[in-house]
């Protein structure tokens, strides 16, 4: 029988949290009790004075820190014996074996128990000002909706549900419907109205059915969603997330890296087909009992004050968008934003790809009246959850422009060198792996479990593999510095593209850019440059290409200064805001068969454009 949620005295890891609790406090001096009013979850943790002990403590002792933030934080209904049984040498990864619970309920039914007209969702539809809102009870009784109409169509525990659904509750309901009767859920960005969708489920009669289903008792480790994402090669990669590891991680990860409060309302703008929609906008916000907007629009529709209209009539707390947005609304000037009231706003965040510095400082200072911490989030879908962020750490602790700076709790980032040795010093740049696992991470790639170890546990063995390039400050913060692949050799120089990119950017006249290697006849490997400008900007292109070589040479050095720099009105990206530079390096290489997987990109026309502008640019100036 299901225990039901919300009732702290029916449920044993509620009862022992609170126990512990309350020897925790009667045992402990003030410097603990602050910790423990941080974070109750670590209330039980034995030695903890403060966040960087609390930090370090999740990271030397990962079984206690992550065996009592599962016992507080989600329902069970058995509790697990084994906090986590892992190998990365054998991409071996299981968390909280024994335990059960089900998602949906964690998700729901527990709020539904104690709260239940309090706003789930807040649905930002496409025409501004017509948002409609949620309840958690209006929630659960749709997934439970459409968990029978699965049920009745012969979906069973264990099935892989494929949903092609535009952002709307429907969606979110469709997710929480798979987790509940036990079915994993395998999310793909659809282009259909919600209108349309509506009445494609109204033909199902789905509303005649029972508002009552039975959730299936799932195993920690069962599947609980494949979601695919671009691979080097091209062909996408099914990666696997499972239950009680993900959401605990994702509602964690949400609660702390963007302090978020009871009754705060939550604005992530990410499409909920991606891992950042799945993550922060679906499931860490409402295993946390949040309200969380679901944001249908785009940042320029009807006009470029979109997002900060919506922030002022949901009073939004927490804004989370992604970098290639903000620079797209700082092109079109501060008085898009200063229209609108924005004093809700506590928290800014950013993610996708690493935030320029000019990006920052105008998400900061205006955006954010100069009184919001940005914090650059650094994850992946891989990792299921923010990893390295500003927050959480001491109220007063510096926040440095452009750096993720600060691995999450439980999370033991290195650098490594091309010796596959680990780099111990600061001011020093590496291959960014991580040395312990965590529980959010993906457990596998669908039906290729051999290509998930070749790709993140092979290259450097006892190790989490990232892909991406980083650099360690003098103070230990950490900076991503992009993709691996990414690094350009030039005559035995090694420069991370991201930073040839952070530099472009600095000129006034340029909205965006990506620098991608290629080929060299003498040098190994040249740099060419894709730049788009801002809107309203009549130069001629000899004279910017001039001056970004200049800036280049001048901040970083000679010889990364672009061979070509291409200017283009758009650049290929994924419709996460993604710039699919594996797509730009296929065409500078006229490797045009060699494109791969174009599913995921937002307009397969601007490939189009991108071959036709490099094929003029190689006209006038030569191979």
């Amino acid at each position: 029988m299901w225990l039901p949620c919300g009732c702290t005295s029916k449920y044993v890891a509620s009862s022992f949290a609170r126990r512990i609790l309350a020897s925790y406090l009667h045992v402990s001096g003030r410097s603990r009790c602050n910790v423990a009013a941080f974070m109750p979850e670590a209330a039980g943790l034995e030695g903890v004075s403060g966040r960087a002990a609390l930090r370090e403590l999740s990271v030397s002792n990962s079984e206690s820190f992550w065996a009592a933030v599962a016992r507080h934080r989600l329902c069970w209904s058995t509790a697990f014996h084994t906090v986590q049984d892992c190998d990365l040498s054998r991409g071996k990864i299981k968390w909280f074996e024994g335990g059960k619970l089900n998602v949906s309920v964690n998700c729901l039914d527990r709020h539904v128990h104690t709260c239940p007209e309090r706003v789930a969702l807040i649905w930002e539809r496409d025409e501004k000002g017509s948002e409609m809102k949620y309840t958690y009870g209006e929630l659960l009784e749709m997934t439970c909706r459409l968990g029978n109409l699965l049920r009745r169509h012969g979906v069973k525990r264990g099935d892989c549900v494929t949903i092609y659904m535009p952002t709307c509750p429907l969606a979110v309901a469709s997710m929480l419907a798979c987790a509940r009767i036990g079915a994993a859920h395998n999310v793909v960005f659809a282009g259909f109205s919600a209108d349309a969708l509506a009445e494609r489920i109204r033909d199902g009669e789905m509303l005649l059915l029972n508002v009552v289903c039975e959730p299936a008792v799932m195993n920690s480790e069962d599947v609980l969603f494949l979601l695919y994402t671009s691979g080097s090669t091209g062909k996408p990669k099914g990666l696997v997330h499972t239950q009680a590891g993900y959401l605990l991680y994702a509602a964690l990860t949400h609660r702390y890296v963007f302090s978020y409060h009871d009754g705060d309302v939550f604005g992530c703008v990410a499409d909920i087909g991606w891992i950042t929609g799945h993550s922060y906008v679906v499931y860490g916000p409402l295993a946390n009992g949040a309200t969380t907007v679901l944001f249908e629009s785009t940042p320029i529709y009807p006009d470029p004050g979109r997002y900060w209209d919506m922030v002022e009539r949901l009073k939004i707390n927490q804004f989370y968008g992604a970098p290639t947005a903000i620079r797209l609304l700082l092109n079109y000037g501060d008085q898009w934003v200063n229209k609108y009231d924005r004093s809700t706003l506590k928290t800014l965040g950013s993610v996708g790809e690493p935030i320029n510095t000019e990006a920052w400082e105008w998400y900061h200072r205006v955006v954010g009246d100069g009184r919001c911490p940005v914090v650059d989030t650094w994850w992946q879908t891989e990792t299921g959850g923010i990893c390295i962020a500003p927050r959480p750490s001491d109220p007063d602790a510096e926040i440095v422009p452009g750096m993720a700076m600060r691995p999450f709790f439980g999370i033991n980032p290195v650098l490594m060198d091309t010796e596959g040795e680990v780099l111990t010093s600061n001011n020093t740049s590496g291959a960014l792996c991580m040395a312990q696992p965590w529980p959010g991470m993906a457990r596998t790639i669908h039906k290729d479990h051999q290509r998930f170890i070749d790709t993140y546990f092979q290259p450097y063995p006892g190790y989490f593999f990232t892909g991406d390039g980083a650099y360690r400050s003098e103070e230990g913060y950490y900076q991503i510095t992009g993709r691996l692949d990414d690094v350009i050799n030039v005559s035995g120089h090694r420069i991370g593209t991201a930073e040839i990119e952070d530099v472009v950017n600095q000129c006034p006249a340029v909205a965006e850019s990506a620098v991608v290697g290629y080929t060299h006849s003498i040098k190994g490997q040249g740099v060419y440059a894709f730049v788009v400008l801002k809107k309203g900007i009549d130069v001629q292109e000899a004279d910017l290409s001039r001056q970004l070589n200049g800036m280049v040479s001048e901040k970083i050095a000679k010889y990364a200064s672009p061979d070509f720099i291409q200017f283009a009105k758009r650049l290929p990206k994924t419709r996460s805001g993604k710039i699919m530079r594996r797509v730009l390096r296929k065409v500078v290489e006229s490797d045009l068969e060699g494109l791969g997987d174009l599913s995921t990109l937002d307009d397969p026309a601007a490939v189009q454009e991108i071959i036709q502008g490099h094929e003029k640019l190689l006209s006038k100036n030569g191979p």
